[in-house]
């Protein structure tokens, strides 16, 4: 949490980088902004600051209908920890309070509800129930904004358990009743889309992150173009299909057909995760810069980490892409999901998506004449997804990193560089650096060719913590358009870093065989 005196510095400049990581509580007019707020700057004795929206609103203000802070972009620190605290944030933000109580969540963090109270409370002010009853209200919110469902139906999509609560807390939160926002639109069916804004820090890559998406797309799941990008979804109440494309500002469109609106809130944490909007570029520039890499992000500005709405697809796709360019990884994914996905309904298709991608339990019980692919990496694929099938490995949101580290490793055929592709983008961390990738090395060694500057780069790369994931991406993007400098006239091929840590792997499998 930043100082009071940092917090109301950003207040008076209107600082749109701090939107989201701590929200502005006037006391003279009973109303929390966001710190881009453009109304006249409060005075400084009037004011304190919440580092989450549930803190304000459970101190009794109401959120600012000109700035609309429930509409700002995550704070980035939940995805850079790896605490109690964070991991419960991911969670929270994942729906699964909704899905399965306070109980549940404690549950699944391996905490006492009482005790899991404590520690969000000491931390942050409020409750696990009060952080996640505002995730509520902002997607009834959405809901109500842009369908015509009743409000009954509204409140039950959006996790309440009652009308009374749903009105109660729409009342606190907005100052108003939820038929005052009701737009008017048509009341959708299964299928119909639902258009949310998802907000982001700029700068945003968003060219760069389609290409990046594209190249890796599954025939049937996905579909990337320039502007957009489409998937389906596996979620807790049915499939679903979304569809993000550039908006207006510093807005990324966000279209959904549900089987089950209820599904809303958790569609949408993990179209955030996919594009990564949740980061702070500002502090990875500062960051970088402060290591002397300036040249590198300069080349790449509002370059992102992207992440998956599927952890179990991205631990698949990396073991079965080892060994083999993008190309080949792409032909046997489009197989697995052509044979073996789930066809959508025909009310949410969206063009050329109309499978979603198997679950674990389904891979794990595949025959191995279907998989033309070496007898090894065979069996890595049946035993990882045994044990995400059963629950042994979580590569959920709330899941411990280090103690997922240590299960990854201990299923034989998966070595440090694919642990460190899955941890960046199936566990959203922010600060994996793939020194072992070829790409990553030959980046390195077009920027620095000599030894001696080999060894400022490790020490560079060292204080570019905590934010090393994105050194990654950069370096990617470095050795890509060097390819494409020295061949322009050629159409480069595309890189698949997945392949790069097989030697490291096979290395490690002889010696445990040794042992």
């Amino acid at each position: 949490m930043l100082t009071t005196d940092q917090c109301y510095q950003a207040v008076a400049g209107r600082d749109r980088r701090f939107d989201g990581m701590f929200f502005t509580a006037v006391h003279s007019t009973g109303i929390f902004c966001r710190p881009s707020c453009p109304a006249r700057t409060p005075l400084r004795k009037n004011v304190d600051f919440y580092q989450t929206a549930a803190a304000a609103a459970e101190a009794g203000f109401r959120a600012c209908k000109r700035c609309r802070p429930d509409a700002s972009p995550n704070s980035p620190e939940w995805d850079i920890r790896a605490d109690i605290t964070a991991r419960a944030m991911r969670l929270i933000q994942d729906g699964l309070v909704d899905r399965a109580g306070i109980s549940g969540l404690a549950s699944a963090l391996g905490y006492s509800s009482r005790q899991l109270g404590r520690v969000l409370a000491s931390e942050l002010g409020v409750g696990p129930l009060a952080i996640a009853r505002t995730e509520r209200v902002r997607t009834a919110r959405t809901l109500v904004e842009s369908t015509s469902l009743s409000m009954s139906e509204v409140a039950f999509a959006a996790g309440f358990s009652s009308i009374r609560q749903f009105n109660d807390t729409f009342r606190a939160v907005y100052s108003s009743s939820p038929r005052d926002l009701r737009s008017g639109a048509g009341k959708p069916h299964a299928g119909q889309n639902i258009v949310v804004r998802l907000a982001y820090r700029p700068p945003l890559d968003h060219a760069h992150l389609f290409r990046y998406l594209g190249v890796r797309a599954i025939q049937g799941a996905e579909d990337v173009g320039e502007d957009h990008y489409t998937r389906s979804l596996r979620l807790a109440h049915g499939p679903a299909v979304l569809t993000l494309t550039p908006g207006a500002g510093d807005f990324i469109e966000c279209h959904l057909r549900l089987a089950d609106t209820r599904d809303l809130g958790s569609a949408v944490a993990r179209a955030r995760r996919i594009l990564d909007l949740d980061a702070d570029p500002s502090a990875v520039r500062a960051t970088l810069t402060d290591a002397g890499l300036s040249e590198l992000i300069d080349r790449s500005p509002g370059i992102r980490s992207p992440g998956t709405s599927d952890p179990v697809e991205l631990a698949i796709r990396t073991v079965l892409g080892q060994q083999i360019s993008v190309a080949a990884a792409q032909t046997h994914l489009n197989r697995l999901v052509a044979a073996f996905g789930q066809v959508l309904p025909e009310e949410l298709k969206v063009g050329t998506v109309d499978r979603v991608f198997p679950t674990a339990a389904e891979i794990a019980e595949i025959p191995e004449e279907h998989w033309s692919l070496p007898a090894r990496r065979i069996g890595t694929i049946r035993a990882l997804s045994a044990r995400l099938a059963d629950g042994s490995i979580d590569l959920g949101p709330g899941c411990d990193r280090t103690q997922v580290s240590d299960c990854l490793l201990a299923v034989p055929g998966i070595g440090p560089w694919s642990l460190g592709y899955i941890r960046m983008r199936a566990l959203g961390d922010p600060d994996v650096l793939l020194g072992s990738d070829l790409g990553v090395k030959k980046a390195m060694s077009e920027l620095h060719s000599s030894d001696t500057d080999m060894a400022d780069w490790a020490q560079r790369l060292d204080r570019c913590r905590p934010w090393r994931s994105y050194v990654t991406h950069l370096l990617w993007a470095q050795h890509s358009q060097s390819q494409q400098t020295t061949a322009p006239n050629a159409t480069p091929s595309p890189q698949r870093p997945a392949n790069t840590d097989a030697s490291t792997s096979k290395k490690t499998n002889q010696k445990r065989r040794r042992q």
